[in-house]
């Protein structure tokens, strides 16, 4: 365990944002998953699910939570899957 004050700060600090980036990864996990269901089910709601996806991964990407690389990717496959679904 820490024994300098800062170091103990900036540990509750690192919970308190690991925590936090695996709720928001966790989410944005949970809208992948309904979204490609909804795709193969050719659901009505799919779009607003792809939507609702997409803009968590950017607010993810904006915060720092996550690599702008890895959200390009993530968008990418899923409206290649969206795409040749409408085919």
């Amino acid at each position: 365990m820490a024994n300098i004050k800062a170091a103990i700060k900036y540990i509750r600090k690192s919970r308190r944002n690991r925590l936090r980036n695996i709720a928001v990864k966790g989410n944005i996990k949970k809208l992948l998953k309904e979204s490609i269901k909804q795709i193969a089910a050719n659901g009505k709601e799919t779009a607003d699910l792809i939507k609702k996806a997409i803009s968590a991964i950017d607010k993810a990407v904006e915060n720092g939570r996550m690599h702008k690389n890895t959200a390009a990717r993530k968008k990418s496959r899923l409206m290649k899957k969206f795409n040749a679904a409408k085919k």
